[in-house]
């Protein structure tokens, strides 16, 4: 046997493919050892690491046809289908209670949107005047959408407007997700003051929402949604008719295989597809840095805008809020209402703000859909 054939994986294997390897296993060591995401950053670490070793047969074999992981790709992501299977499954978690007992807090779940179009701005900057024409406005909303701290959303909306991207955008989204737990705090710290955090609010009694009204809601969500934003209905209708399965009564086995079976495996396979789209001659330039960068401070302007909202309404407000609630508004569920909570004791273990938190928190990931859709709507054409 020729020598040549048992070395050909050396030869051709770049410094660039050993870095991205090196990320592959830093996400893998992030979800093992710090628990961060384990579901997502696992799969995403191990299939950077796929692709990335000599030939990456993982993606095509040596006569060019598709395999494992580019089939996943083709199959799962540049058809949409992942991000909307999760969505239903996201739907079928997610109990509007909280919302429609205090409707007021869509404002918080509005506000806390802010990042995406921060971020989005910023790209068309950085376009303008850092490396000129380096994004086109379609590609800038892609980015921005990133501060939707919403996988799903920004893989559909990437997927559609900045496919050379997906990677980048899909991995910012995703690991800066699992990062909420660091990236927050000190946002929230930084603007709000330890007698802010102290605030107890009166959370009235517990009242029951009505059956009819749980189930009108997601009917009612998407269709004005198919009014308002008809281009983005599939990001929103997939969610609310997860949702419409849970609240109906009747789809018990269906609510709980969406729940489990659907959710996990789902997971699973974007994960590793998304890892697949870490491939180190497209994801180690300077355009791909500037994305990561970005969508970082698209985390930080969430939160901010959230808590400066909550701030600003306490202005007004005979019985003040605590200003956390509106950091709770980015639709990382339920890790933002879990942050929360956990800062509130610290400084008060007295204080319990929690389900206001997941109020904020859900009508978060209402806002970062209906934001998705919206930016569709308008720039598509």
């Amino acid at each position: 046997m020729d020598s040549s054939v048992l070395f050909k994986g050396f030869a051709n294997f770049g410094w660039e493919s050993a870095v991205m390897i090196g990320i592959g296993i830093v996400l893998i060591v992030l979800a093992i050892v710090k628990k961060y995401e384990p579901m997502l950053l696992l799969p995403i670490g191990f299939g950077c690491i796929l692709v990335n070793l000599p030939l990456a047969t993982v993606l095509q074999n040596t006569m060019g046809e598709p395999q494992f992981l580019q089939i996943l790709q083709n199959v799962g992501i540049a058809t949409e289908l992942f991000p909307l299977l999760i969505f239903i499954a996201i739907g079928a978690m997610i109990d509007f209670s909280p919302l429609l007992r205090k409707p007021v807090m869509i404002f918080y779940g509005a506000a806390a949107q802010f990042g995406i179009f921060a971020a989005m701005i910023l790209a068309v900057i950085c376009s303008m005047y850092l490396i000129p024409g380096v994004f086109s406005l379609k590609e800038a909303a892609a980015i921005g959408i990133i501060g939707a701290a919403d996988g799903p959303t920004t893989i559909f909306v990437g997927n559609l407007f900045a496919p050379k991207y997906l990677g980048a955008l899909s991995v910012a989204a995703y690991s800066y997700m699992a990062l909420v737990p660091i990236i927050q705090p000190p946002v929230i710290r930084a603007l709000t003051t330890k007698e802010e955090r102290r605030i107890r609010m009166d959370l009235g009694k517990d009242e029951k929402v009505r059956k009819p009204v749980l189930i009108a809601f997601p009917i009612i969500v998407t269709l004005v949604t198919g009014f308002v934003a008809p281009d983005g209905v599939a990001l929103v209708g997939a969610l609310m008719f997860g949702n419409l399965i849970r609240e109906c009564g009747v789809l018990d086995r269906l609510t709980k295989s969406a729940q489990n079976e659907l959710a996990n495996l789902v997971t699973l396979l974007l994960g590793i597809t998304i890892g697949s789209t870490m491939i180190a001659k497209t994801f180690l330039q300077w355009d791909t840095l500037l994305i990561l960068g970005i969508g970082f401070l698209a985390f930080v302007f969430d939160t901010a805008g959230g808590v400066l909202f909550a701030k600003f309404l306490n202005l007004f407000l005979k019985k003040k809020i605590n200003p956390m609630i509106g950091a709770a508004g980015i639709s990382a569920f339920p890790m933002s209402a879990r942050i929360v909570q956990k800062m509130a004791q610290k400084e008060d273990p007295g204080n319990f703000i929690l389900m206001p938190a997941i109020g904020a928190n859900v009508s978060g990931q209402i806002g970062s859909v209906i934001a998705g859709a919206v930016l569709i709507s308008m720039l598509m054409g």
